[in-house]
């Protein structure tokens, strides 16, 4: 984890209006949002990485609810799109979207196929194979 996170972070894009990191009252005022916990795992990643601008995906984010990213806006796209409602969404990539199980598995949902094509054991494997590939 530490490893993936140090990549990250010295990847960072430096933009004019950066992101900023999440708090814990923001991850809760956003799991009250979408009535879903967010994932142990995927907590920790947000509070560490939400403010990281890298490649060409873009996770959730979630101390900014004006952004496109923002976690409750990307989780009533998913599941109107037919992502399962017990799965939270980590981003949207074309017509797929990397989520995560309330267990820590990420998965890569397929729309058209309607299933999980691809997985990872954690959100650190996926941001270390998917997010600092992309």
């Amino acid at each position: 984890m530490e490893d993936v996170l140090q990549k990250l972070r010295e990847s960072n894009a430096r933009v004019v209006v950066p992101l900023e990191l999440p708090t814990e009252d923001q991850l809760v005022e956003v799991e009250e949002e979408i009535l879903i916990s967010i994932p142990f795992e995927m907590r920790e990643f947000m509070l560490k990485t939400g403010d990281v601008i890298y490649g060409s995906i873009e996770p959730v984010t979630a101390a900014d609810p004006q952004s496109h990213t923002y976690l409750p806006e990307v989780a009533a796209n998913a599941w109107a799109d037919g992502v399962p409602r017990e799965y939270v969404p980590i981003c949207v990539d074309g017509d797929q979207y990397y989520v995560i199980t309330q267990e820590g598995e990420v998965l890569l949902w397929s729309i058209d196929e309607d299933a999980a094509t691809e997985e990872w054991s954690s959100i650190w494997h996926w941001a270390r194979d998917v997010w600092l590939e992309s």
